[in-house]
């Protein structure tokens, strides 16, 4: 069993054991999340998916049995900010061949955005989507998902971001306290709140992210070097 699986059952048998009967429902969800591993060409990364986002939960959980995302790449890095992979044309795809416009892809998922319990804090993982204009319903691609890094902010800057998302989409989202509190200690991309769906968080792993997003990357921020998924599995199985 690996060690992302082993740390999730310890963090829940410690949680029964102090808290007993009344056991909250968080830690109970922790407990009964699907658990995705992606063992890369720069290291392993355990990804949880959330039951709220069922949908889109159960349909990576196909795809990782299928084998797509066996040899894909991550092909869009943005160093302070996310890495993105699950372009099927990238498994063999030519150097600097441009990759991640989706027309290929067979079908789309209906938003399952959880707003403001859910959001882009760093090490969360959302799925990537076309824009407003041609997808004004923000369904979310059927493969393609990214990972957040961002940055860490203050109260100044998450006010210009609720400024920011108002003057792009029209839509009015405000940041409650503790969401504030996240991305003041722990960073992220607030930006994207309320307009992709985030489906899972990365449990194990976030060094491994780090080291991609700092790869260099060409004029379309793919990384010069291929970075790949050498294997995507389950890890209860």
């Amino acid at each position: 069993m690996v060690k992302c699986i082993k740390l999730l059952r310890i963090l829940s048998l410690l949680l029964v054991a102090l808290m007993g009967e009344n056991l909250s429902v968080s830690a109970q969800e922790i407990m009964q999340q699907k658990v995705a591993v992606l063992e890369t060409d720069s290291g392993r990364i355990c990804i949880a998916l959330y039951n709220e986002t069922p949908l889109h939960r159960d349909n990576f959980v196909k795809l990782v049995k299928e084998g797509f995302y066996d040899g894909l790449l991550f092909h869009r890095v943005i160093e302070n900010f996310m890495i993105q992979t699950g372009d099927s044309l990238s498994r063999h795809a030519t150097e600097g061949q441009l990759l991640g416009d989706g027309s290929y892809e067979k079908y789309k998922i209906p938003a399952e955005i959880h707003f403001p319990k859910i959001f882009h804090k760093k090490g969360c993982v959302a799925a990537a989507r076309e824009g407003d204009d041609v997808n004004p319903h923000r369904e979310s691609s059927m493969c393609q998902f990214y990972i957040v890094w961002g940055k860490r902010y203050n109260g100044n800057m998450m006010d210009d971001v609720e400024e920011r998302i108002i003057r792009n989409t029209g839509e009015t989202v405000s940041f409650p306290e503790e969401v504030r509190e996240a991305y003041y200690k722990y960073g992220g991309t607030p930006h994207l709140d309320n307009q992709y769906t985030v489906f899972g968080e990365v449990k194990e792993g976030l060094e491994v992210v780090e080291k991609i997003m700092k790869a260099e990357t060409d004029s379309n921020d793919r990384p010069l070097k291929d970075i790949r998924i050498l294997r995507a599995y389950m890890a209860d199985e």
